[in-house]
């Protein structure tokens, strides 16, 4: 690293934002976990099981380059599981077990509009979305989305930043990880970590950019003992490797994801 870092680094100019931007306020991140209840937690490790020892057969049949589709819906429906089983659906008709994460989320939210703060809600299933705005409904405000079909994006942006508009927007992360300046809010919720660290930022930094005046808040929602904790820590593996060699999130290398790496998500 050491080597690669000096080779690389007469070819980089690299600026922080805390050293052009120094009148920011800070940015306080903090992971909040829950532990699912015990038909969830059920669930999922039927799931787990099931899904890595598919994935592993087709991994060995075909190789982890042509297996791609297979892993990403494997871990899509456990990240699915972990927001919320209904995402699933039930094919058998029967009830699907209760959200922990979506229970949490209600409980940081209304303490959050209890004490007047104004919050991103971000989150990468459009279905998660719909539920996560029945919760928000439920506490009494009538948010703002923002997501990948959202025609008059700007319309939506003016009204959460408006002062008398509602504390609350809910945005698709893809849709809002560029472009957009949402510095009313003073508290980020990312209900689903993301394995790319770079556009979680790009994310959170709706928020925290010039005009920002207060402390930004930075909540990431991981349910305890499952793929969501994995996915933290290979973003962290992930942004550790591109900082070291860059010093930034550019590298091919930082992004690539290999079979120990997709079976420990699953295991």
């Amino acid at each position: 690293l050491e080597l690669l870092s000096a080779r690389v680094t007469p070819l980089i100019l690299r600026r922080l934002k805390g050293e052009v931007a120094k009148e920011l306020p800070d940015k306080i991140e903090s992971v909040v976990r829950c532990e699912m209840g015990e038909e969830q937690r059920a669930l999922y490790d039927h799931l787990s099981g099931q899904l890595r020892q598919e994935v592993e057969n087709k991994i060995e049949k075909i190789g982890i380059n042509k297996a791609h589709l297979d892993i990403l819906a494997a871990l899509t429906k456990l990240r699915q599981t972990c927001c919320d089983p209904a995402l699933l659906g039930s094919p058998d008709g029967t009830d699907v077990p209760d959200s922990a994460k979506l229970e949490l989320f209600e409980e940081l939210l209304r303490e959050a509009l209890d004490s007047g703060r104004t919050v991103i809600v971000f989150s990468q299933f459009v279905e998660m979305q719909k539920r996560i705005i029945k919760v928000i409904k439920r506490l009494g405000v009538d948010p703002c989305w923002l997501h990948g079909g959202t025609r008059e994006r700007d319309k939506v942006v003016a009204r959460f930043q408006d002062p008398e508009g509602p504390p609350v927007i809910v945005v698709s992360l893809r849709a809002g990880g560029t472009g957009l300046t949402l510095t009313r809010a003073d508290t980020v919720i990312h209900y689903d970590p993301w394995w790319n660290p770079a556009v979680e930022r790009q994310a959170t930094d709706r928020a925290h950019r010039l005009g920002q005046t207060q402390t930004v808040n930075v909540y990431k929602l991981v349910c305890a003992g499952t793929i969501e904790e994995r996915v933290l820590e290979l973003a962290e593996r992930k942004e550790h490797l591109a900082r070291e060699i860059l010093g930034s999130e550019g590298t091919s290398e930082a992004k690539k994801i290999s079979t120990s790496d997709v079976l420990a998500l699953l295991r």
